[in-house]
């Protein structure tokens, strides 16, 4: 008879467990969970010396095309939410420069640039963030994009040399993109 208080304690016990008030599940509130990534990633690093910029003849002393295929897949082309360009020009030679970057489609037909206008040393760092998604320009110009242009043209002289330790021109441009993960 000593035992029968320890079985009805536990008993009772799992009888409590089993009758208390516990909410329903509701697994359906998955459905509404948006995860969104920021995905950065380095574009561009270009940095010419003055001495190179001197022996170029003509303006133009830096040109090259840059195959950017990074939205080419569908799932990402679809679900990008927005995203930042930055820019950052540095000069420290004896020359006034003109910088574009240029964003080109399949067909190498311009669909956005950016343009620099540098003076000669010693300036600022020059830098700028361009906005894509509904902040601002067209996300399709990002969605479409599949090389980049950069070109570099001198727009002083040939002979003049900085008087600072190793001039030099430099190109930086990074990207930020946030893309929906669904």
């Amino acid at each position: 008879m000593k035992n029968i208080p320890k079985y009805l304690y536990t008993f009772l016990f799992f009888a409590g467990i089993l009758g208390s008030c516990a909410e329903r599940q509701d697994f359906d509130q998955l459905d509404n969970l948006d995860v969104i990534p920021i995905v950065e990633a380095g574009i561009l690093y270009v940095e010419t010396p003055e001495n190179i910029i001197n022996q170029v003849n003509g303006s133009n002393f830096y040109s090259q095309i840059i195959n950017f295929d990074a939205f080419s897949e569908e799932f990402i082309s679809e679900n990008i939410v927005d995203g930042v360009m930055s820019y950052e020009v540095e000069n420290t030679t004896s020359k006034p420069l003109y910088i574009t970057f240029e964003f080109l489609d399949e067909a190498g037909n311009s669909l956005d640039s950016e343009n620099f206008t540098v003076s000669p040393a010693p300036t600022a760092i020059l830098q700028r963030d361009t906005a894509y998604g509904p902040a601002g320009r067209s996300l399709d110009i990002i969605r479409n994009t599949s090389a980049i242009r950069v070109s570099a043209s001198n727009l002083g002289d040939n002979t003049s040399v900085s008087s600072l330790p190793n001039p030099t021109i430099f190109l930086r441009s990074s990207a930020k993109f946030r893309i929906r993960l669904e």
